[in-house]
């Protein structure tokens, strides 16, 4: 199960089943559960926590330094992967930047080519990135996404639950559960297709159009909107929106842009 040119430090605690390639790394201070495969030419480096069943694909490193000019290699800080993860060839995960502190990533999640997830970022569980997607250190992605291929996202966002976006499109605002985004800092819709797929109920999902219409398509100021759904009984998914929407980040939400006709266009 283990290559005779693979590289594993003596302190490196290596769980039942688990099977490593030609010429991969593990470090010292590494952690890798059970039934993990580390794929040729892998690194694992210092400070990663693995659970089981993950595998790691060739070239693919884990736990390298922050992109962080101000970062010094000695300090302790950790990279912990969930379950179940499929990281494919070249996909490179940051150690956190903070003596400490931990970059987290959940469960099931699928990394295609050449992904990056930077320093300090969470991320929740069943989330596909694909091709060379891109996060900044500090983004938080929730669970269920689709992040589209070359796709980049800025430091400190927030992605929201099932959230579908556009391959290419460049983000550095928050983008709210349930929709789909794509092009700069643009929401286009509902991600309905996804709801659907889900399970959410056709009520959930009513609750869900309502809301997408009255926060990005009526043109209403969003603290107004806010105000005018706090006291209404909501949905759990409905809720989730509201409460996205009314924590947003310092970096703000991504907006849809309204269509307007040539006819209001000329009154303007």
């Amino acid at each position: 199960m283990i290559h005779p040119t693979a590289i594993i430090a003596p302190e490196a605690k290596l769980g039942d089943g688990v099977e490593v390639g030609a010429y991969a790394i593990i470090d010292a201070d590494v952690e890798i559960g059970d039934r993990c495969r580390i794929l040729p030419q892998a690194q694992i480096l210092r400070g990663c926590r693995l659970g089981q069943e993950n595998t790691i694909g060739r070239g693919a490193i884990l736990g390298g330094d922050p992109q962080d000019l101000s970062f010094e290699s000695a300090t302790s800080s950790q990279l912990i992967l969930g379950k179940g993860n499929t990281i494919r060839e070249h996909v490179t995960l940051h150690r956190s930047a903070t003596a400490g502190q931990a970059t987290i990533i959940g469960d099931e999640n699928f990394l295609m080519v050449g992904a990056h997830i930077g320093h300090d970022s969470k991320i929740g569980d069943r989330n596909v990135l694909a091709n060379n997607c891109l996060l900044a250190g500090h983004v938080e992605v929730g669970s269920n996404c689709f992040l589209g291929g070359g796709s980049g996202y800025h430091q400190f966002l927030r992605v929201g639950d099932y959230v579908m976006a556009q391959g290419n499109g460049s983000f550095s605002k928050d983008l709210p559960p349930f929709t789909t985004a794509a092009l700069y800092n643009q929401i286009v819709g509902l991600n309905s297709i996804g709801l659907r797929r889900a399970g959410y109920s056709t009520e959930e999902r009513r609750e869900l159009k309502q809301l997408f219409t009255l926060f990005f398509r009526s043109g209403s100021n969003r603290a107004t909107a806010l105000e005018s759904v706090t006291d209404q009984n909501w949905g759990a998914p409905a809720k989730k929106l509201i409460e996205f929407l009314g924590d947003a980040s310092t970096k703000g939400v991504c907006s849809m842009k309204l269509r307007i006709s040539k006819k209001n266009t000329a009154k303007i």
